[in-house]
């Protein structure tokens, strides 16, 4: 569900919004960019590396990596 919004910033940075994005493309934008900066919740955290774990050639990786875990390294 969307909500309306009413925000202040410089002319010269509206004036830059205007110029550079298509006309109906300033609220997605500003949406994105604030989502990109907030961190994700736990949720979303734990789902992603749920789902990056079960990737094929990360689990290859994974593999090729554990002779690494049983080698003696000097103290």
């Amino acid at each position: 569900m969307n909500v309306r919004l009413n925000i202040t910033m410089d002319e010269d940075l509206y004036m830059r919004l205007k110029k550079e994005l298509p006309p109906k493309g300033i609220s997605a934008f500003i949406a994105s960019a604030i989502r990109a900066r907030l961190q994700p919740d736990r949720q979303a955290l734990d789902a992603a590396y749920k789902a990056a774990a079960e990737e094929a050639w990360r689990k290859k990786l994974a593999h090729d990596w554990k002779t690494t875990e049983l080698e003696d390294w000097p103290r």
